[in-house]
């Protein structure tokens, strides 16, 4: 049975990988930045799904498969590359048009519009193959030998509730700043710098070594 040191300890070393700036960071700032805190928090709950299915994932063996087959691997972190790549070419396209893209107008929290924020949320964890090697590699300190499937579920749990956490810090301090943000000049600025981080992460994931 896990205890509530390995949980303690496990939320610890999540907490670290959730603060540790990367495309999750990345896409959860520019939707608090351009449409509201509503969307960052939306989209960071996309991100903690997919932490969550990668959690999973890992206990099944599943996760293993990436570290196994490097065509796996390749194939995953070739969809979130383009995927990054996509999102980053967006917020430049964004900056040079002196707006955010329609579907992202602050004030619009349509059903419709939010599950862009989740999808991009979740899409952005999922197709990040580095997160199911970390997954694999840190799930099974905390596990118990004897482990259940119910110790499997309260450490994902806990990965859920601490990207969560982090994540809607981050949205609502955005947030707090989009008076400032809003300015056209420093819109514009912050549009290129999101989206040019973007593409960064996008290429660098691309050039990724299983």
């Amino acid at each position: 049975m896990t205890t509530a040191g390995q949980v303690t300890a496990f939320a610890g070393v999540i907490a670290l990988a959730a603060v540790s700036p990367g495309p999750d960071f990345a896409v959860v700032v520019r939707r608090s930045m351009v449409a509201g805190r509503r969307h960052g928090v939306v989209a960071g709950l996309g991100v903690a799904t997919g932490v969550f299915v990668w959690s999973i994932a890992a206990a099944m063996g599943v996760a293993a498969i990436l570290q196994a087959s490097a065509v796996a691997f390749t194939v995953v972190k070739l969809a979130g590359a383009a995927y990054l790549l996509w999102l980053g070419v967006t917020a430049l396209l964004a900056a040079r048009r002196d707006g955010p893209a329609p579907e992202l107008v602050a004030g619009r929290d349509t059903g419709a519009r939010l599950r862009i924020s989740y999808r991009d949320g979740v899409l952005c964890n999922v197709f990040n193959p580095k997160c199911g090697v970390f997954f694999m590699a840190v799930l099974p300190q905390f596990v118990p030998i004897d482990g259940r499937p119910a110790d499997v579920l309260l450490l994902s749990t806990v990965a859920v509730v601490v990207t969560v956490t982090w994540f809607t810090v981050v949205a609502t301090l955005v947030a707090a700043l989009r008076r400032v943000l809003a300015r056209p000049r420093i819109r514009r600025a912050l549009d290129a710098a999101t989206g040019a981080v973007m593409v960064a992460l996008g290429l660098r994931l691309a050039a990724t070594s299983a």
